[in-house]
């Protein structure tokens, strides 16, 4: 167990009490702890396979299509019914001509004379038999309605939307993450040292923060892409290059308003490091303020990944992403199904990350006690 400070223990309680932010969080963590194991939940390929007394996990590993009794060197192919078959007879060369008698046989359990009574072996599929880039085999003129495979239906290429959806709620939720941090960790340096030291200092990186404030980084992003290519590391470093400017006026002002209280001079007194007297003693007392503009860092953040995909400058075309959806569903208007899915998953994924930073912003905030 992890003891926390009496302070940080009044901080849970506050926040614990806060139902809606607490039940908002207990979501949230399951929808993400579950979109973590997509690759368990939604895939192609079976989580594991039992072949003649062994066993093989091709979610994780790379088997040939010779492992099971077949003809190819290349990866199996497992929604294949000659696959399926060799898998559940044990390799039967019957499989090559009639899969789908042989797969009816083994299910009812009937020993046809052909087949040698050999039954061998089985396959645990993921509730969803689809990756977020499978094509769906199904008759019918794509996007295709909902149906019992696929719940969500399919986009304009037959993919799977709900396994798209998972990918894509954990992709864009790590890139925040990710952006998030940096950009926050970066722009509270910057304005605690600004706050702090003012001046010279101050008024230099005010007059840097102007500049670089006006470049237009949409343009940066297009042409850094033309140049380098569409990738998920390279967005995540022009976001934060342009992002971290976000906190640096409002923890700037908070540090210029505290620099010249008791606490400070005394600890200056003391002979206290700068640095320690920031972000020990300073810091803490402006989080208040940070964590109550870190809800728009966020939900802006998704907004910006959501925008650049839906304008397709944003992630590579193959990655699961939740703004080409909304680019599907604008696009195929006779799909309603499309933007339904896009509009509640960003609409239940963006209402709960603001109750969440909601109640973590009372839970800091002294003045405020929850009953």
């Amino acid at each position: 167990m992890i003891a926390l400070s009496p302070l940080n223990q009044r901080r849970w309680r506050n926040f614990r009490a806060n139902q809606r932010a607490f039940w908002s969080l207990v979501i949230f963590s399951v929808i993400f702890i579950m979109s973590m194991f997509a690759e368990l939940i939604a895939n192609d390929k079976p989580i594991l396979v039992n072949y003649r007394g062994d066993y093989f996990m091709p979610i994780f590993n790379f088997y040939p299509e010779t492992a099971f009794g077949g003809d190819f060197k290349t990866e199996a192919v497992y929604s294949d019914p000659v696959v399926q078959c060799l898998i559940q007879s044990g390799g039967l060369a019957i499989c090559f001509d009639e899969p789908e008698r042989v797969i009816g046989d083994i299910k009812a359990k009937i020993l046809d004379p052909d087949l040698d009574g050999y039954y061998k072996g089985w396959a645990l599929w993921p509730l969803i038999p689809y990756s977020y880039d499978t094509s769906v085999e199904r008759p019918g003129a794509a996007p295709l309605p909902p149906n019992g495979l696929n719940l969500l239906g399919t986009d304009d290429t037959k993919r799977d939307v709900l396994a798209r959806i998972i990918y894509g709620f954990r992709l864009s939720i790590l890139f925040t993450i990710i952006v998030t941090t940096l950009s926050s960790i970066i722009g509270i340096i910057a304005g605690a040292v600004q706050g702090f030291f003012g001046g010279l200092t101050d008024l230099l990186f005010q007059r840097f923060i102007e500049i670089w404030g006006g470049v237009p980084s949409l343009y940066v992003i297009i042409i850094m892409f033309a140049i380098l290519g569409r990738s998920f590391w390279l967005l995540v470093f022009l976001t934060v290059l342009f992002g971290w400017v976000g906190l640096v006026g409002l923890v700037r002002a908070e540090f210029l308003r505290a620099r010249n209280l008791e606490y400070v001079r005394a600890a200056r007194a003391l002979g206290v490091s700068n640095w320690k007297i920031m972000f020990r003693h300073m810091l803490p007392n402006a989080m208040v303020a940070t964590l109550t503009f870190l809800p728009f860092i966020v939900t802006g953040t998704i907004g910006a990944l959501a925008s650049l995909d839906f304008l397709g400058f944003g992630l590579p075309s193959s990655a699961p992403s939740l703004g080409e959806l909304t680019l599907q569903a604008k696009q195929n208007l006779q799909a309603p199904w499309l933007g339904f899915s896009a509009f509640f998953t960003f609409a239940i994924m963006l209402a709960l990350l603001v109750f969440i930073f909601e109640g973590v912003r009372d839970a800091f905030d002294p003045r405020k006690t929850f009953q």
